[in-house]
């Protein structure tokens, strides 16, 4: 079951990372953010298949180990759990049917930090801590790697209070699978 939940996640993420990027033949309205406003691009497929059920809950850890392309970007995996939220709730199922976790490590460490930290490390602002902020208010959990933190000389004091501090990406991982979440690698 844990392959199939792996290779269904996995279909998800190639859809996921397709560059979403509004041309100017795209009708108004085209891509829209329903509900994590200004992230998440998504065009609704109403006749679509594999469409989320409404009355199903959905539990999803996402694994975020990419690094944005600049500092002052968001992080585009970060912005692809916005994306998920949106396709989730825009096909039915409400927030309160998403059981949903994203953990960030390696290369995306950075997004948790606060914002003097980030601007000390970068010089910008943290450009993902509105997303954060955003996400949290949906229910879905923001996570950082307890140990990438401290293989990036990163004081657990400097990550964003949005945040929640975990013990490593690879126990949340596999404690949450455990526990029935479907593992979608971004």
């Amino acid at each position: 079951m844990n392959k199939i939940k792996t290779l269904v996640a996995t279909a998800l993420v190639a859809f996921a990372s397709a560059s979403v990027h509004a041309t100017p033949t795209d009708p108004a309205g085209f891509w829209t953010t329903p509900t994590i406003q200004g992230y998440g691009n998504m065009h609704y497929l109403p006749d679509s298949a594999f469409k989320p059920q409404p009355g199903h809950t959905y539990k999803v850890v996402f694994a975020l180990t990419q690094a944005a392309a600049q500092p002052d970007k968001v992080n585009p995996a970060l912005d692809h759990v916005a994306r998920t939220v949106n396709l989730y709730v825009a096909s039915g199922v409400p927030l309160d049917k998403l059981k949903f976790v994203a953990v960030a490590y390696g290369a995306a460490t950075p997004l948790a930090l606060d914002d003097a930290h980030y601007r000390a490390a970068f010089g910008v602002p943290n450009p993902n801590l509105p997303l954060i902020a955003e996400l949290k208010k949906a229910g879905v959990t923001i996570a950082i790697c307890g140990q990438a933190v401290a293989e990036h000389h990163f004081q657990y004091d400097w990550i964003d209070s949005d945040v929640t501090l975990s013990l490593s990406g690879l126990t949340t991982v596999t404690t949450l699978e455990q526990q029935g979440y479907a593992l979608m690698p971004l």
